[in-house]
């Protein structure tokens, strides 16, 4: 059902004003599907366009997307998306500022803790006396990574364990926003066995403090990269400091497709959305401008990695952990965030007149939007 952008529009403004607990139909759920299909196809036409452009694109067993240096691709992405990574490694429940794109928007002062003394490995509480006994039954995985919250609000308690998972030669990486870190704790990072770590530069708008310490922890750090859900605000803040960030010798750079959930949708309402594959919520312009980033990559010759972290590359990373974990053909994870879909979100897209379906058909009788019946 290809239906038109007007029909769509009269249907999800319908959609929009429903009390969330009347059912939808099945023929209101073929409409809304076929509306995101629309969406969608016209999108990765889009997109498709964008990387046509891009005359190196590289592919990484057709999981993800990079341009540049090969040799400086992230192992702890190689590891998620080909190996038995990614394995999440809680500690910290807090964080020392606040991103409109984090998915923790407005709830970062009610996270639970983890517990005292303990760290949170595939959902299960552990002490660090315990990390012996774990890596002795289970078959290692190939990298494991440190997320949740912000590591340097008691970063001295990390080098312990990551000694632990560095003597079992297990690779590891770790996120941070970098406006805590020093040159001490980067080294004693270094020295416990890091493997790679993340900034994510966009968190304090590529402030100077940070682009220093991407520099001091390359000192220090076999592998050093920036991840940043692409935004307007970073990709413009970016270009303002290039030459600065390249004087750090990084090695990569992970452009994230910025996609919403429940916390921080409503520091995007009115941005122009899809839906990928009935999951992820992302604002058009995310993937857009991190295609446009590789080609002016390409472009210029940056002698690093610039690696298309797209909803795509999401979708593939959770088949190939449930292929890895043994789970039945075709078991994934990837799924919506939302708990129920926001249909007005999309009113903006559907309102768009630059922007078009490929292809428009009259809906079959029962499917036009003035036969309003449940």
């Amino acid at each position: 059902m290809k239906i038109s952008k007007n029909d769509a529009l009269i249907w999800f403004d319908f959609f929009a004003q429903m009390p969330e607990e009347e059912e939808l139909s099945i023929k209101h759920k073929e409409i809304i599907y076929a509306t995101f299909a629309q969406i969608e196809t016209a999108i990765d036409h889009r997109n498709d366009i964008l990387m046509s452009e891009i005359k190196s694109l590289k592919s990484l067993e057709n999981r993800t997307f990079f341009v540049g240096n090969e040799d400086k691709f992230s192992d702890g992405c190689r590891s998620c998306l080909l190996g038995t990574g990614l394995s999440a490694i809680r500690k910290t429940n807090t964080c020392n500022i606040e991103c409109k794109f984090c998915y923790n928007y407005g709830e970062l002062d009610n996270i639970q803790p983890v517990g005292e003394g303990m760290w949170e490995i595939g959902g299960t509480k552990f002490y660090e006396k315990d990390i012996d006994l774990l890596l002795s039954v289970y078959q290692k995985p190939t990298g494991v990574s440190y997320v949740y919250l912000e590591p340097f609000m008691e970063i001295e308690k990390y080098y312990e364990v990551i000694k632990k998972f560095s003597a079992a030669q297990i690779h590891q990486h770790l996120y941070t926003n970098g406006t805590l870190a020093t040159e001490e704790t980067l080294k004693a990072l270094g020295e416990a066995g890091l493997d790679e770590i993340r900034f994510n530069l966009g968190a304090a708008n590529c402030s100077d403090k940070v682009i220093e310490n991407i520099g001091l922890a390359k000192k220090y750090i076999k592998s050093v990269g920036i991840e940043t859900p692409m935004t307007p605000e970073f990709f413009k803040a970016f270009f303002k400091k290039k030459q600065a960030i390249f004087a750090t010798k990084l090695d990569f750079i992970n452009c994230a497709e910025l996609h919403l959930n429940e916390n921080n949708i409503g520091n995007y309402y009115g941005e122009n959305m899809y839906i990928s594959r009935h999951g992820y919520i992302s604002p058009i312009w995310s993937r857009e401008l991190t295609l446009k980033f590789m080609k002016i990559a390409e472009e210029e010759n940056w002698d690093l990695a610039v690696h298309d972290c797209s909803n795509y590359t999401k979708f593939a990373r959770s088949l190939n952990l449930s292929s890895k974990a043994g789970m039945w053909f075709g078991a994934s994870n990837y799924a919506c965030e939302f708990s129920m879909i926001p249909y007005e979100i999309f009113i903006p897209i559907l309102n768009d007149d630059n922007f078009k379906f490929l292809n428009e058909e009259e809906l079959p009788d029962g499917y036009k939007p003035e036969i309003l019946v449940f």
